[in-house]
């Protein structure tokens, strides 16, 4: 399993850990499948692992069981949209994030 953070997200997050005096505890990223087929995003510092949990060492990062084949290949990159910051998952895995078919 393999997600990719860029360095805005990375700043972003260690910034968070910071102001919120978690500076160990590793990121939970976790996504729901919804009914029309799209993912749902869920993310935040979590002080539990259970045994079937992964955990990328590398960016501290925590992914359930049901989640890892959906985070696979994922990127989670901090930009401004609209002139806010926010995170936003970039996801092939993601069927309403594949471009349309071309003929």
């Amino acid at each position: 399993m393999k997600i990719t953070v860029t360095d805005a997200a990375q700043q972003q997050i260690e910034k968070s850990r910071a102001e919120t005096n978690t500076p160990d505890l590793p990121l939970r990223i976790a996504i729901k499948a919804q009914p029309n087929g799209g993912f749902h995003y869920l993310m935040g510092f979590d002080d539990t692992m259970d045994t079937t949990d992964t955990k990328l060492e590398e960016s501290n990062i925590i992914v359930d069981e049901a989640s890892e084949p959906l985070v696979d290949g994922m990127t989670l990159d901090f930009v401004e949209i609209d002139g806010k910051m926010e995170f936003i998952f970039i996801n092939p895995n993601d069927p309403t994030q594949k471009p349309p078919a071309t003929d």
